[in-house]
């Protein structure tokens, strides 16, 4: 296609003009002009149905807390009042009770999009599994995150504890048991320890017999994930 001289001319005379508002928002720093994008960006209004949907959910979200530019959405009376009598999580999250991690802020997320079940190291147990299945058999949740982090006190704990032959005091105990698996696989290495317990969660939850009839129909995903204290990146792992 032949494009005439007086066309050219409105083009480059665009791009030009395109170009120097560029360069102008970047006179305010590249960053200060790359939040202001992403912030414009409206967040989804559609519900995530799909395990993919839901995961895409979340990692946007984290994207938006990793970079400083969360939106807190759902965190309103308006959203308040929509969900006081009816709940539509669209994901579980199995973590941590550390406070450093709570999932409805690593995700930027509100009132009704999470079920969070959260106990030290995500360790599980049949009253904490029943817990996790509620979401995927009540309200046909698609997601389940197992949601380890750096520098967890429970593993870091557990693993000195067995390094030294002794035993935690009370009910901690139980918990260095649930990790004594990951301990010894990974030769005692803190963080090998949290990244092997979160894949080893996450695969009992994908053989849970109530579970496991769901994600062969691919209407339930179970992801394994882990968080950076440090940049407030999550990573998949499994």
């Amino acid at each position: 296609m032949k494009i005439d001289a007086q066309t050219r001319r409105r083009i480059l005379g665009g791009a030009v003009f395109v170009t120097g508002a560029l360069l102008a928002g970047a006179g305010l720093g590249g960053t200060a002009l790359a939040e202001s994008a992403f912030r414009a960006r409206p967040r989804r209004d559609e519900h995530p149905e799909t395990p993919e949907e839901a995961w895409a959910e979340l990692r946007a979200g984290n994207r938006r807390w990793e970079s400083g530019i969360a939106n807190h959405p759902h965190q309103g009376m308006d959203r308040r009042s929509a969900v006081a009598r009816k709940q539509e999580p669209y994901a579980v999250v199995v973590s941590c009770i550390d406070s450093r991690v709570p999932p409805e802020v690593v995700f930027d997320t509100g009132l009704g999009d999470l079920l969070v079940v959260r106990t030290a190291a995500q360790t599980i147990d049949p009253l904490v599994t029943g817990a996790v299945e509620y979401g995927p058999a009540e309200l046909d949740v698609p997601l389940i995150v197992v949601l380890g982090h750096q520098r967890c006190g429970a593993v870091t704990a557990t693993a000195e504890a067995l390094r030294e032959g002794r035993e935690l005091p009370g009910r901690l105990r139980d918990i260095a048991s649930a990790l004594r698996p990951a301990y010894e696989r990974s030769g005692g290495n803190v963080d090998e320890m949290i990244r092997i317990n979160t894949v080893d969660v996450a695969a009992r939850l994908k053989a849970d017999r109530l579970l496991a009839p769901r994600i062969a129909k691919q209407r339930l995903k179970v992801v394994g994930a882990h968080y950076s204290l440090d940049t407030g990146k999550v990573t998949r792992v499994v």
